[in-house]
């Protein structure tokens, strides 16, 4: 298991890259995290001036098993939990 999350946007409009591979014994931990967020009622991701994008992937070998695009209001609840805990975990880098 693979999660990604990608902040895009804001006034700078900078891109920061997270990405965390759990250790196995961390996997149910990160599991109960993913599943909690609501992957299906995600809508697109709307643009605004200055706002900060988010792309969330969860990959499992080389293929993604959800995915989704969130504005920085949409980041809430069972979002902001995963995203804070792949952005504690993980370094930031540009994306390539």
């Amino acid at each position: 298991m693979v999660i990604v999350v990608v902040r895009s946007g804001g006034i700078a409009g900078l891109t920061k890259q997270w990405r965390t591979e759990p250790e196995p014994d961390r996997r149910p931990h990160w599991r109960n995290l993913v599943e909690k967020c609501p992957w299906d009622a995600s809508p697109s991701a709307s643009s605004g001036a200055d706002r900060f994008q988010w792309r969330i992937e969860v990959l499992e070998g080389d293929s993604a098993v959800h995915r989704a695009q969130l504005t920085d209001g949409q980041v809430a609840g069972p979002w902001r939990a995963l995203v804070d805990e792949v952005r504690q975990s993980a370094v930031p880098s540009r994306p390539r």
